[in-house]
């Protein structure tokens, strides 16, 4: 059994029509969730994860509606680049949110962070002027009484 070229035709139109549909839906979803949960780390992840599987599914839609083979390497492109820029930002936004306590601690299972946190924090006040410590606190060119926190936790 074979299709003709209209049946297949409505068949792929009907295909990408409900993708864009799903997709849309659930970029829908990721922005209603940045308006009504309560802290920035449901708002985070309300906005990552059903933003990158809506943009592969729009993408997959415009990709066949449009029945282009030129299309999918660029469309494979701007997926993969979601797909590895949108964690990176949410895991930095995250971060300074942590840092600047704009969290609600009761919302968190585990703080792997909290510890870490904890240790910088003694270890840089044992440093500042008047403490007793070799450093003067500033040498590094980090204000005094900041939090010293690198980008790989320590």
């Amino acid at each position: 059994m074979t299709l003709d070229p209209s049946a297949l035709d409505t068949v792929l139109t009907w295909v990408a029509g409900i993708l864009m549909v799903a997709g849309s839906a659930l970029s829908l979803s990721a922005a209603v969730g940045l308006l009504r949960f309560p802290d920035l780390i449901t708002r985070m992840h309300a906005a990552t994860k059903p933003q990158v599987l809506g943009s592969l599914l729009l993408l997959t839609a415009v990709g066949l509606q449009l029945r282009s083979w030129a299309l999918v390497p660029l469309a494979l492109v701007a997926w993969i680049f979601q797909l590895l820029t949108v964690p990176v930002s949410a895991h930095m936004v995250g971060r300074a949110g942590y840092r600047t306590k704009h969290l609600k601690d009761a919302r968190l299972s585990v703080d792997e962070l909290e510890d870490v946190v904890a240790r910088l924090e003694r270890e840089h006040a044992a440093r500042r002027p008047g403490s007793g410590g070799a450093d003067d606190g500033g040498a590094d060119g980090e204000r005094a009484g900041a939090p010293m926190l690198r980008e790989d936790g320590s």
